[in-house]
């Protein structure tokens, strides 16, 4: 059975589609997205011009476990880092970008050049390591979604913070690569209302959403043998 494509979601579907907790009927369910064309069009302020959309900090129990699925499992490379023991934590900035492109050495020129590169690369991650944390029971850090993890009386928390993502040319194919790797899945490309992406786990819980670079495409069978008509509904990750 041949893979089937579809035009990519438009923008209003999509968030419509993603802030609806019942089971979604695609083309039933109407958004609540306001006017919001005045933002996608004219120029930027003319002050932010050069300013980079650069990281997005999330704290780790263990760098090591951290970095080898960030560099290893996404194929990031660690730009920079910085070891702060006076106050008992080091920072991981890691990018998808090669090492050719990142300085190389280990004097204090060599070490201002990486900061430099770092700071005007976008998309990186900061991965935040606080010194004892590796040597805790369990998991440390809540990653807001519907988690209980640091709560006193075991609820869950609804919290603001959802997942990272990033796009793949074949989230079926990528997806049979971390498979393989023994990467936890939230959700393969079959599962769910919404068919032809994935979300994985980094090593602390922190969801990765994983999109197509094209359009949303379904195939027969996923990674983990749900069929493009299977798997439960939508479901919202906040709850």
């Amino acid at each position: 059975k041949a893979a089937t494509a579809s035009s990519p979601p438009s923008l209003q579907h999509f968030v419509s589609s993603r802030h609806t907790s019942h089971r979604l009927n695609m083309s039933t369910t109407s958004s609540t997205t306001p006017d919001v064309s005045q933002f996608m069009t004219g120029s930027r302020p003319d002050e932010t011009k050069d300013y980079v959309m650069q990281q997005t900090m999330i704290r780790v129990k263990d760098p090591i476990k951290s970095l080898n699925f960030y560099c290893n499992v996404l194929g990031f490379k660690l730009v920079m880092y910085s070891e702060f023991p006076q106050w008992g934590f080091n920072v991981y900035f890691v990018a998808p970008v090669d090492s050719v492109d990142i300085p190389q050495g280990s004097d204090d020129e060599a070490k201002a050049a990486r900061w430099k590169a770092c700071m005007k690369i976008p998309g990186c991650i900061e991965l935040t390591y606080n010194y004892g944390s590796e040597s805790e029971d369990g998991r440390v850090y809540n990653t807001g979604n519907a988690d209980t993890v640091g709560t006193a009386d075991g609820s869950k928390v609804k919290g603001g913070f959802g997942h990272i993502g990033i796009t793949v040319p074949d989230v079926y194919k990528a997806c049979e690569r971390f498979q393989e790797m023994g990467v936890e899945f939230h959700k393969t490309p079959n599962s769910g209302g919404m068919k032809g992406l994935a979300f994985l786990k980094d090593p602390d819980g922190y969801l990765v959403e994983v999109l197509p670079q094209g359009p949303m495409i379904s195939q027969p069978v996923d990674c983990a043998g749900v069929p493009a008509d299977g798997g439960e509904g939508y479901k919202d990750n906040s709850k």
